[in-house]
């Protein structure tokens, strides 16, 4: 796989992860069957709704804190238990938890960060799955300030890894073009 980020860390992408039919199917049982819920977080001295929904499985302990709000695992669904083993098989990676957000619609969004908490390690493998409506992600180099975007599209898979935590951050802005619902499920490794 070619490596899409220039320098400071790694950024793979597989399209097509899963193909079209059983990408389908997993969106909507994905969609039916996880515990969707409204956030907040505590972000510039105020708590904010997330412009999302979110939930949070995985194994028991493996506990994540970010933004003064601490994630508690839901034990691992079927489905998420599945589509872990895959990555792990397929791409020789270990993952302990899996946090899910669904973008219902263009205005739902993320903001700019990096995965960089503790619980996470130094150099965090983190495996990206998209499900549902393509979607554009959006890195930028912290110094450098360079732009690189990638369109997400129905079952593929993108791998972050090595440095790029602590040398660029991500987005998924939000846009006014009419978007249908995304399931975006990123697979990490807590450490605790």
């Amino acid at each position: 796989m070619k490596n899409l980020l220039p320098f400071d860390g790694e950024l793979f992408l597989t399209q097509s992860f899963y193909q079209a039919v059983e990408a389908s199917d997993l969106f909507n049982t994905l969609l039916h069957n996880l515990a969707w819920q409204e956030e907040k977080i505590f972000l510039y001295g105020r708590w904010v709704k997330v412009p999302r929904l979110m939930c949070w499985y995985g194994d028991k302990g493996a506990n994540y804190r970010y933004s003064s709000v601490i994630h508690h695992p839901l034990p691992w669904s079927t489905p998420l238990s599945e589509i872990k083993q895959k990555i792990q098989v397929d791409h020789q990676y270990s993952f302990n938890t899996v946090m899910g957000n669904l973008y219902r619609n263009g205005a739902d969004s993320m903001g700019c960060h990096a995965d960089d908490e503790k619980e996470l390690g130094k150099n965090p493998t983190i495996a990206s799955l998209s499900l549902g409506e393509e979607r554009l992600l959006r890195f930028r180099h912290c110094k450098h300030k360079e732009i690189i975007d990638v369109i997400l599209g129905h079952g593929d898979l993108l791998l972050m890894s090595g440095a790029i935590q602590h040398h660029w951050k991500h987005e998924l802005p939000k846009t006014k073009k009419n978007k249908r619902e995304r399931i975006n499920l990123t697979f990490r490794q807590i450490i605790y």
